[in-house]
């Protein structure tokens, strides 16, 4: 009897040695990634590329099966993010500099009064956030929130919380943002059914943390009038030709519109068909940007009587500025790959099984911890959807998809000092460090919050 249990409590022993080291190997890579960015001030590309490195090198891995491993996650990463990021950056420099933004903000604002402005500056910020970076969402509206403010006698923040939280909610949630355009891929879930639930999950959670919260903070936290930080907002540039609301608004939607053709076919139509060929194609991500863009180059440049020369600096313009974002989302590419080509993804799987952890709220929590850590948002997303991907396998297409947004919603949680939006939001704001910990930290908190219960009450119901 003691010589047959022999084996099987050898091999258990074995397998535990082997299970803590990869769990090891995968808290020093995270580790590795979070000191680099946060204490080391190393680029994200670079700190990831070292974690990836870190992880494999405790695993056992070769160096050379490790370093095909990376290049391989972060090619294939590239090829399928990284083209979209491309051209969702296009789109919202067509939209930018063609006066297209500015034609949606200023027929909305013409028609709104004072009780309905919070919720007009929601509405403003997810149109024109579809398309572009937080960043940039961010230079585009602070001088419109500025000049609503003052001359509507209203305070900063009851204008500012709600624009900003349109803005952030879709950046964590809705492609095409990196963030979510790299959990749909590290996942293998339904991109049209993500972006159709995303919206779903942002609508309720932009009004929490946007009108609600704004109203609220605006009573508590005393900022400078609007009219003192005129002098210092960007210039907006007159064009004497712009593109109608029309088209600026067609032009955003048409993306998410196409994307969901796609989802459509799938729900509806039965393959081979010509209908549904046709859906399938033009609902492909790469397919509908690629069709949005051209369309735009037309629309918009038509609109804003651009010249060849002038469009073709306008479509080249907007692709220095998002290759440092390329990078950061094929590194993280790339340590996924190390995570499932090094055993580690397996020993997750089975931990999580164990414990009888629900892959909604470990890839949660993840994305929390990487988020409060590193401070980007990108990172927390990529990285925990790597380690939660092999719990997404078998699930049904609409709960893979809400794992992928409960990671996004994590990624939001408690942005702090560590954030480059956080001082992006205290500049352009005049806020003190304890000011925009009080208002833009407190916001992004809601945020996660609100939009994990919402993602929770979506997975019981549908």
């Amino acid at each position: 009897m003691l010589s047959s249990l022999s084996v099987p409590l050898a091999q258990a022993a074995t397998w535990t040695a082997q299970d803590t080291r990869l769990l090891s190997a995968a808290v020093a890579g995270i580790a590795v990634i979070v000191l680099l960015i946060s204490w080391a001030k190393l680029h994200p590309f670079l700190s990831l590329a070292l974690g990836a490195t870190t992880l494999g090198v405790v695993a056992g891995m070769p160096f050379a099966d490790l370093v095909d491993t990376f290049t391989e996650g972060l090619g294939k990463t590239v090829g399928d993010v990284g083209l979209l990021v491309a051209l969702g950056a296009m789109l919202g420099k067509l939209l930018t500099d063609s006066g297209g933004a500015d034609q949606v903000v200023e027929t909305v604002m013409r028609r709104t009064t004072s009780k309905t402005l919070p919720w007009a500056m929601v509405f403003i910020a997810a149109l024109l956030g579809l398309p572009m970076f937080f960043e940039v969402g961010v230079v585009l509206l602070v001088p419109v929130v500025v000049m609503v403010a003052a001359r509507t006698e209203q305070p900063m923040l009851r204008v500012g919380i709600p624009a900003l939280a349109g803005l952030s909610i879709l950046h964590g949630l809705v492609p095409p943002h990196p963030g979510p355009l790299a959990a749909v891929d590290a996942l293998h879930v339904d991109l049209g059914l993500t972006l159709a639930l995303g919206i779903v999950v942002a609508i309720p959670t932009a009004i929490v943390a946007g009108p609600v919260l704004g109203s609220f903070i605006a009573k508590r936290v005393d900022l400078p009038p609007a009219t003192h930080l005129l002098g210092s907002t960007p210039a907006r540039e007159e064009q004497q030709h712009r593109p109608s609301f029309v088209a600026a608004v067609a032009m955003l939607l048409l993306p998410v519109v196409l994307m969901l053709c796609k989802s459509v076919a799938d729900l509806t139509l039965t393959e081979d068909t010509l209908g549904y060929t046709i859906l399938d194609t033009v609902g492909t991500p790469v397919v509908a940007m690629m069709l949005t863009v051209l369309i735009a180059i037309v629309v918009l440049g038509r609109g804003a009587r651009f010249s060849r020369d002038r469009l073709s600096d306008v479509v080249g313009g907007s692709l220095p500025a998002i290759a440092g974002i390329i990078l950061i989302v094929g590194a993280g590419g790339g340590f996924k790959q190390t995570l499932v080509d090094s055993g580690v993804n397996d020993v997750i799987t089975d931990l999580a099984a164990g414990a009888s952890l629900s892959p909604l709220v470990l890839g949660w929590l993840i994305a929390v911890g990487i988020r409060v850590a590193t401070g980007s948002a990108t990172v927390a997303t990529i990285s925990a959807a790597g380690m939660v991907a092999p719990l997404v396998m078998g699930l049904p297409p609409t709960q893979g998809a809400l794992v992928a947004l409960a990671i996004g919603s994590g990624s939001l949680f408690l942005s702090h000092v560590n954030d480059a939006g956080f001082w992006l939001v205290k500049e352009y704001f005049g806020m003190t460090v304890g000011q925009t910990l009080k208002t833009w930290s407190a916001m992004e908190t809601i945020l996660s919050v609100v939009s994990f219960a919402v993602i929770l009450l979506l997975s019981a119901v549908v």
